[in-house]
């Protein structure tokens, strides 16, 4: 199972602000072929911007307090960020979460077209995203 760091998500009352801020002063760029790929039917609708180093991205995304209450899910991945890492194979990491103890909410595919999304606490209670993309 391969798993690399894949992006790290920012929540925010002003998604414009914040891209001009990462763009501008990092001079980070935009991803814009992710935006076709969001599912906001799955729960989420806010505003998010997604951006680059070239390597590694930055999803700026809307706070949402009520994305838990609407989708049934203990974790809410937009109400105050967390870092995410995509794996080959969810499956194997959700075994590996099981084996360890840790419980998890799995948003399958929900904000994002082709990404099965689940989400966890590390032992601060800081959120972690692991997906795949099928």
């Amino acid at each position: 199972m391969n798993i690399k760091l894949h992006h790290i998500n920012l929540c925010s009352t002003n998604v414009p602000a914040m891209e001009a801020f990462y763009r501008t002063v990092l001079d980070l760029q935009p991803e814009p072929a992710l935006n076709e790929s969001r599912t906001p039917e799955g729960g989420y609708a806010g505003k998010v911007a997604f951006i680059t180093d070239g390597t590694t991205q930055m999803h700026l995304a809307e706070k949402d307090f009520g994305v838990s209450f609407r989708t049934g899910q203990v974790i809410n991945p937009v109400e105050r960020g967390h870092i995410a890492f995509r794996t080959d194979d969810i499956e194997a990491f959700k075994r590996r979460l099981k084996e360890h103890g840790i419980p998890y909410s799995d948003f399958g595919a929900w904000a994002m077209r082709g990404w099965d999304q689940i989400f966890f606490y590390d032992p601060d209670g800081n959120i972690v995203e692991v997906h795949q993309v099928r």
